[in-house]
């Protein structure tokens, strides 16, 4: 594997919204990148010996104070730097050009005029085309040697360009869906302007993984707490991949799962891998730690709390094989992102993978998967050989359906609720869904309880929640817009088979502002 696979093309975040997804859109580029936070001084972004730089979007004014800057100092380090909205408005005011606070706004779909001089990034792209605009001072002027690339009617500078220094940017957000050629731009700057080799592939990923599992793990032995979903499975396959038999996966059934999970785990999982597993039967163990709880921070970090214990009963038990000192988590980026885990980054839930593991931990953790996104994750699945009834398989929570029942969490509401999750996965396999959907949580409110009327006498029964959504990454979602045939079909056989359930409603919130899950 190449040395350059292995240089990152960092990410500078102003604050933007979309800063991971960026990231997200090099890796499509076949080129890695990491997210690092603004306050980075040019010295700490140089010592990681960065392939190119690119300044993302924020929700400043480059005049306001207190608002981040780009050192000019970048710019003479011979690296090359690609500015995208703010981070393209402060790129030129650090280089010389002029940005202003015109009065004139854009926000959302705009019309880009490319010049007469296309240059590197917009050439032979459409003259006119659509990108997405989010701003509101504009750049009036460029730089000294720079080409001015594209304009629009808020943006008299909406791209420009210097080759021969490697530097381009634009006002407009490449990342996104809504700008159709965004993607073939940046693709232009990271492979034409800055040289970069596409070299980051599934290939590559599951190497230098392998590579550093074996440098972290060395003659010890790990644990890997299998869930039966795919960052698991993965995180599993590529342990086993790098260091075989000192391996050993543990399956704790903690009476949080969905109907037949236990048995897709001991059946197809291992017919797969060959894998050493354990399987532990925790079911009560959970329920009396879980008896009484209604807070879903507090349940998570209970469910978090009694994973490690259980890991570290099942290690004292194996200890006559070896001392494991290792624990394999399939933690993702994305699960970094919401519990914290970047500076700038708000703790939207701790997950218990990354904010609910107690603080006398026994075991050193091995993450593989820890700075990939779900797509990425998928592909290192097919790489390593796991059947599509794996890899494909819809995310579901590590706190499992405990974290799925808003209220206090009992075998009786579990049973119900795995009814209801049964009824739904069915129907939407049946009518081909289930690629169109990113997953579909079901919900039960277990402290709500809704009037109905069923064999001609009044219910008071709890409403399930039907949670449908579509994404790429889990960072951001729309919910999906199911067939109404099929939600009939769903709302009709959970309200008939499923008891004290009399209401099932839809949730159609995205995400922001909304999470995927509900606790």
């Amino acid at each position: 594997m190449s040395e350059t696979s292995n240089r990152p093309v960092l990410v500078v975040d102003f604050g933007a919204q979309y800063a991971q997804l960026i990231a997200r859109r090099v890796r499509e580029a076949q080129v890695y990148s990491e997210v690092v936070p603004h306050t980075a001084s040019v010295s700490e972004l140089l010592d990681k010996n960065p392939l190119a730089i690119v300044l993302s979007g924020g929700p400043s004014s480059v005049y306001d104070e207190g608002a981040p800057q780009v050192d000019p100092k970048l710019f003479e380090a011979g690296v090359p730097v690609f500015g995208i909205c703010y981070g393209f408005q402060a790129m030129a005011r650090a280089l010389g050009g002029v940005v202003e606070h015109t009065g004139t706004r854009e926000y959302g779909r705009t019309e880009l005029g490319v010049t007469a001089e296309p240059g590197a990034l917009h050439e032979e792209l459409p003259g006119h085309h659509p990108v997405w605009m989010s701003h509101g001072d504009c750049v009036t002027g460029a730089p000294e040697g720079f080409t001015v690339t594209a304009t629009s009617e808020g943006a008299p500078v909406a791209a420009f360009e210097n080759v021969e220094r490697r530097f381009a940017g634009v006002q407009y957000h490449p990342e996104v869906h809504h700008s159709p050629h965004g993607q073939e731009v940046l693709r232009r700057f990271l492979h034409d302007i800055a040289g970069i080799r596409p070299q980051w592939t599934t290939a590559s990923i599951v190497d230098e993984q392998v590579e550093r599992i074996r440098t972290q793990v060395g003659d010890g032995k790990a644990i890997c707490g299998l869930s039966g979903g795919v960052d698991s499975a993965v995180a599993a396959a590529l342990v086993q991949r790098a260091i075989g038999d000192r391996l050993t996966c543990v399956f704790v059934d903690h009476g949080l799962l969905r109907a037949g999970e236990r048995t897709q785990v001991e059946r197809d999982f291992v017919a797969a891998t060959g894998v050493n597993l354990v399987t532990v039967d925790a079911r009560e163990r959970f329920l009396d730690a879980l008896k009484g709880v209604s807070d879903p921070e507090e349940k998570r970090k209970i469910i978090g709390r009694e994973f490690i214990r259980v890991f570290e009963q099942a290690e004292r038990d194996l200890k006559a094989e070896g001392d494991y000192k290792f624990l394999v988590q399939g933690t993702l980026y994305p699960d970094v992102v919401e519990s914290g885990g970047g500076a700038g980054t708000a703790n939207i839930k701790s997950h218990h993978n990354v904010g609910g593991l107690p603080d006398d931990l026994q075991f050193e953790l091995v993450e593989p998967l820890r700075a990939l996104f779900k797509d990425e994750v998928r592909r290192v699945g097919t790489e390593l050989g796991l059947p599509e009834t794996i890899v494909q398989r819809q995310p579901f929570p590590g706190p499992g359906l405990g974290i799925r029942i808003i209220g206090e969490v009992t075998f009786e509401r579990l049973e119900l609720l795995r009814q209801a999750d049964a009824i739904a996965r069915e129907e939407l396999t049946l009518a081909g869904l289930d690629r169109q959907i990113w997953q579909c949580p079901v919900v039960l409110l277990a402290d709500v309880r809704s009037v109905g009327v069923q064999g001609d006498g009044r219910t008071y029964g709890h409403p399930i929640v039907l949670r449908p959504v579509s994404s790429e990454d889990a960072m951001t979602a729309d919910w999906t817009r199911l067939p109404y045939e099929v939600l009939e079909r769903i709302s009709t056989r959970i309200t008939n088979e499923v008891p004290d359930v009399n209401r099932v409603v839809l949730d159609v919130t995205s995400k922001p502002p909304g999470t995927i899950e509900w606790e």
